[in-house]
């Protein structure tokens, strides 16, 4: 394991202005395990809080409100949050301080713009549809996108914060700071005898979401201070977008397949029963934010393989990764299933009944950890179009199945659908990265195989 980093160490050592220690990425991906560790924690321990004090009901509307949030914010960031690791790399490798200038500035200006832009957009939406729309929904709804111009400009400085190897600046905000301020404004909305609604949910997030964006803002102009030294800035907006366009639809089906059945199941079912469901969900991000933890530490460093012309570390690299998603995710998987009622009465009466959804949702969630982070090796190596079409794809099965298997088989549909789009999701992937770079990235052929031998692309 520690070869296999030294060797990703040198691709991103540009990245810190220098120097090859082979500890630094090790650090980098256990600075980045354990932020997500404790992040998945808190963020499920705010879960418990939230539906304690909404209630099911609100609970249920809430999720749905929050979810919009995410799905709508991955498709507003421009791609700039994913391709940040793509052109920072770069530009450092070459020395082109004017592109780099050029880029940190405008890719978090269009974020901020698309973002209003959707934002704008969506409460015009909601509002001119609103008697279409179960009037519950409609307020937290609207309120909620509020939230929409910080979120994306949130993610994009998470990119830029990973493309520099500064894991806790790139999540500690958005997974720690961010839920733990919402908890607390909701708690203090309590306390002074404010009613603890979805509206007032929907406002926390609103006013966390500001807050922290600002507070991430402040401290990575800091941190690029000395790294980036003030000078003329070269805009390529056309190319940047050429190149993030395909990497945002790739980000953007990814959250909808994620997310795609919380909201489906508020068309069928009433705010109860999504709310059951959302807590299935979250108790299951405790296995998945394994994956997620591997991919955020692995993509800067395809790309800095990738532009050192490194194929042999690159596939030895991919092989590593894999393993660290797989094995780490099917431990966490079984200790979940053993603790899970427990885990899901915290959040009060009739939720246990979720505990089904769980074990249903945890064979997709093994199906994408068995192939690694291979959607990011595509996207880094750029196959992003690829990537997307195959995310297209699995959303659009995702939505077919959800849409004939809800109406007869209510929550449980929805979970079989979702593992369903899932498994072919990550059969896709891997048979794609096989084809395009002869690196094997499915677990079982790993175990047979110490090392992959790719062609030039």
């Amino acid at each position: 394991m520690s070869q296999a980093l030294g060797k990703a160490t040198k691709a991103a050592g540009v990245l810190r202005g220098g120097g090859t220690d082979q500890g630094t990425a090790g650090r980098m991906a256990v600075s980045t395990f354990a932020i997500r560790v404790g992040g998945a924690a808190l963020a499920y321990l705010s879960q418990i809080v939230l539906a304690r004090l909404l209630g099911a009901h609100d609970y249920g509307i809430y999720s749905v409100a929050w979810t919009f949030l995410i799905v709508i914010g991955a498709m507003t960031c421009g791609g700039f949050s994913t391709s940040a690791s793509r052109f920072i790399p770069q530009y450092l490798q070459t020395g082109d301080m004017d592109g780099l200038r050029g880029f940190l500035r405008v890719s978090r200006q269009t974020a901020f713009f698309v973002g209003s832009l959707a934002g704008v957009l969506g409460i015009g939406l909601v509002f001119i549809f609103r008697t279409a729309i179960d009037p519950d929904y409609v307020l937290p709804l609207m309120t909620v996108l509020f939230a929409l111009p910080f979120f994306t400009f949130a993610q994009v400085q998470d990119g830029i914060a990973r493309s520099y190897d500064w894991p806790a600046l790139a999540m500690v905000p958005p997974y720690i700071w961010r839920p733990l301020t919402i908890l607390l404004l909701l708690v203090l909305a309590a306390l002074v005898g404010l009613q603890t609604d979805a509206l007032t949910a929907t406002v926390a997030v609103v006013s966390a979401t500001v807050m922290i964006a600002l507070y991430q803002y402040a401290h990575l102009k800091r941190r690029l201070a000395p790294k980036v030294p003030a000078g003329p800035r070269r805009v390529d907006l056309k190319f940047w977008l050429a190149v993030s366009a395909p990497m945002l639809l790739v980000d953007g089906f990814l959250q909808l397949i994620t997310s795609a059945d919380v909201i489906m199941i508020s068309f069928f079912e009433d705010p109860d029963e999504v709310a059951v469901y959302f807590a299935a969900s979250k108790t299951l991000a405790l296995v998945h934010f394994v994956y997620f933890a591997v991919r955020s530490a692995s993509a800067h460093r395809f790309s800095g393989y990738l532009h050192n012309d490194d194929q042999a570390g690159l596939a030895d690299y991919v092989r590593q990764a894999t393993h660290w998603t797989f094995w780490p995710s099917l431990a966490a998987g079984a200790g979940l299933l053993l603790i899970a009622p427990l885990l899901l009465r915290l959040f009060g009466s009739g939720f246990e009944s979720g505990y089904p959804l769980i074990a249903l949702l945890m064979i997709g969630v093994l199906a994408r950890a068995s192939v690694g982070p291979a959607d990011a090796l595509l996207t880094m190596t750029g196959h992003q179009k690829s990537c997307a079409v195959i995310y297209a794809a699995t959303f659009l099965m995702n939505v077919v199945f959800n849409l004939a298997l809800i109406p007869l088989l209510g929550l449980a549909g929805a979970a079989i659908a979702t593992s369903c789009a899932i498994f072919f999701e990550a059969a896709a992937l891997a048979l794609t990265a096989r084809r395009k770079l002869r690196i094997t990235t499915f677990i079982v052929p790993l175990l047979f195989a110490s090392r992959e031998r790719p062609v030039d692309q």
